[in-house]
């Protein structure tokens, strides 16, 4: 199923369009106005999260598993991307 969600963190937006299924996630695509260091580090988190089941406990813990690579989101927290990531399941969009 086609999910979709726009996020307000407090220093940007996030958007994210997830395809899932049976509440895992198949395929998830993050845009909007923050940026990763380093510069791939986006590519590597939707790599990182495909597969990974739609609940705070396994998102956080996937993410922050992520972040042990050495990445870093200046002004956007671990937090904002498990909230506009959990969104989805709020924001259904028809495909």
């Amino acid at each position: 199923m086609q999910m979709s969600n726009l996020y307000k963190a407090p220093k940007g937006l996030i958007r994210v369009d997830a395809e899932v299924e049976n509440n895992i996630i198949i395929d998830i695509r993050l845009t909007g106005d923050f940026f990763m260091v380093p510069e791939n580090a986006l590519w590597l988190l939707e790599k990182h999260l495909k597969g990974v089941e739609l609940s705070r406990e396994f998102l956080q813990s996937a993410i922050n598993v992520f972040y042990l690579l050495g990445i870093e989101t200046p002004m956007l927290a671990r937090e904002d991307l498990t909230n506009a990531i959990l969104g989805v399941k709020n924001e259904i969009s028809s495909s």
